[in-house]
């Protein structure tokens, strides 16, 4: 069983138990946060959300804040002695999936389409 879920922006591949590392998300360490915008699961049959897949809900964790391997960026213009050396770490959350919840044991039937009476005269 797995989704799609949109987080800070961005679409993750998500299973119960993995972890992974996400743009930074406000919340404490320890705390848990719930996520709704679900755009696919996959539980024996898939469900596409239009856009979103509603009832289903992801519970993450959040374990730890950090900062990424820093990114060298270096401008330069040859023969011109203009040369830019910068560089930034990017700011990381590092969370736990704890569950994807809301699946029911059988999907919810669809209510009979009601036919107008000029419907039914014409079928007769």
């Amino acid at each position: 069983m797995f989704a799609i879920v949109e987080i800070a922006g961005l679409q993750y591949k998500v299973e119960q138990d993995q972890k992974l590392f996400v743009n930074r998300l406000a919340g404490d360490k320890g705390s848990k946060v719930s996520f709704d915008k679900v755009l696919m699961t996959v539980n024996g049959a898939v469900t596409i959300g239009a856009p979103a897949v509603s009832g289903i809900a992801v519970e993450v964790e959040i374990l730890d804040h950090v900062q990424a391997d820093k990114v060298i960026v270096f401008k330069k213009k040859r023969r011109k002695g203009y040369a830019k050396k910068n560089g930034h770490r990017q700011q990381l959350t590092q969370i736990k999936i704890v569950s994807i919840t809301g699946f029911d044991g059988e999907k919810k039937a669809k209510p009979a389409k009601k036919t107008s009476k000029k419907e039914e005269t014409s079928a007769e």
